[in-house]
């Protein structure tokens, strides 16, 4: 690469939690710069999951972060071309990439949920990711599978 690494930036933690995970997921869900209302369904969304789950001994951020977790993909797949032909080579995923990818997901299948409002929705796919189901934990194990079909490609790594 001829140009330098852009440096990264550094987050504030949100005002409820004193988190910076928080702040990078609100920062995913925002749309059109509106960061109050992304602060909102958030909070909205774990008020919601808390009055769901009463009788679970987590806080409803515990279980937020439980749910990232269990969303994050251990391995993905990439394209590689050796020769003629293109390969998609299984590659472990970085600390920060999975963190990314498992925000993402949430948010895109939580989405595509069917409910009222997107505090609802979300506060569903976030249940969902806590239980080990949903349409984000099923990307991941399909992430997962595609790389262990792909494995034995895992030497055009470099």
């Amino acid at each position: 690469m001829r140009k330098t690494k852009p440096k990264k930036r550094i987050l504030l933690p949100d005002p409820k939690f004193s988190d910076v995970l928080v702040t990078r997921f609100v920062n995913n869900l925002m749309f059109d710069g509106n960061k109050n209302v992304a602060y909102r369904i958030f909070y909205d969304s774990l008020t919601i999951v808390g009055n769901k789950l009463k009788d679970n001994e987590l806080s409803p951020l515990d279980i937020w972060k439980k749910a990232l977790d269990n969303v994050a993909p251990q391995v993905e797949v990439k394209s590689r071309r050796v020769g003629g032909a293109t390969f998609q080579v299984p590659i472990e995923v970085r600390h920060d990439r999975k963190v990314s990818i498992s925000m993402k997901n949430l948010i895109m299948y939580a989405t595509k949920r069917a409910g009222k409002s997107m505090s609802d929705k979300l506060a569903a796919e976030i249940i969902a990711a806590f239980n080990e189901e949903g349409g984000a934990f099923k990307k991941k194990e399909d992430t997962h599978k595609m790389a262990e079909a792909n494995k034995a490609f895992s030497h055009f790594r470099f």
